[in-house]
């Protein structure tokens, strides 16, 4: 029992063994639920935002608006609604916020070069350091065995330290390949996604330079998204439209106009291929 204690306390299984005592307080919060298995920040499945920044919020009803106050859709929407920004035909207007919240792409570009991607890094994390841990504590051992003292024993522990930190990467490397079955990747969204579905104007009018409407996503959540028409047509607040461009450089939807003769309400894609 002495000689275990020496080597959990001894160089470098020392170094590791802290880090596990984490790791294990870490998976006893999970179990007891005070902790999410995913780390801190996550929200249960891929939150990050793309380029587009589209949120999906809880179902709200955005009020109609006059002709006479264009503006009162972006004054009135909910915070999370996303009203992307037309830069020539609203100069200094508010942006949305689409940069990811907890900072974590330069992380997932690290875990991805090491080949350790496709799992929540608390699984990655805790990996590495059980791995290290195991590694430096055989190491060890053999090394007491072999009675090796001294300079050369300050030298084998040092090549022992370099041996569990690459031992238990490429561990982790093999133990990650099947656990990816288990934490299958989802695409965050995209407002690519509403391409396609029937939207509600909730401005006066549409231009080619102004325009607002409510999309509601399948999930039921909905988003306020800037619209635009490449013709005369005319829209009224309240009236139906399609969705069937996106253009990403003004972040806006091209629109065009819709009749529905059975007048259902627009909660999702048209059935078939989507207007291009």
């Amino acid at each position: 029992m002495g000689e275990f204690t020496g080597v959990v306390l001894g160089f470098p299984t020392v170094l590791f063994g802290g880090a596990l005592l984490v790791v294990v307080a870490y998976w006893g919060l999970v179990l007891v639920g005070g902790a999410d298995a995913h780390g801190p920040g996550h929200h249960g499945h891929v939150a990050s935002h793309d380029g587009s920044g589209v949120h999906h919020a809880a179902v709200h009803h955005a009020p109609a608006h006059d002709a006479h106050a264009p503006h009162a859709a972006a004054l009135h929407a909910p915070s999370h609604d996303v009203p992307a920004h037309d830069a020539a035909a609203h100069p200094g207007s508010a942006t949305e916020s689409g940069q990811d919240a907890h900072g974590g792409g330069s992380r997932g570009s690290l875990i991805a070069a090491a080949g350790l991607d496709g799992v929540p890094v608390t699984v990655v994390a805790s990996l590495l350091v059980t791995f290290a841990w195991c590694l430096s504590l055989v190491g060890s051992t053999a090394l007491n065995g072999a009675g090796v003292h001294g300079a050369p024993r300050l030298a084998a522990d040092v090549a022992l330290l370099a041996a569990a930190l690459a031992g238990s990467w490429s561990l982790t490397w093999l133990a990650v390949r099947p656990l990816r079955h288990l934490f299958p990747e989802q695409r965050p969204p995209s407002r690519e996604d509403f391409v396609g579905q029937l939207c509600t104007v909730r401005t006066g009018s549409v231009t080619r330079r102004f325009g607002q409407a409510e999309v509601t996503s399948p999930d039921g959540s909905t988003a306020v998204v800037q619209v635009r028409q490449d013709g005369g047509d005319a829209f009224a607040a309240g009236s139906t439209a399609l969705l069937y461009a996106y253009e990403p450089q003004g972040e806006f939807f091209w629109v065009a106009p819709f009749d529905d003769p059975l007048g259902t309400p627009p909660t999702g894609p048209l059935d078939g291929p989507a207007v291009t």
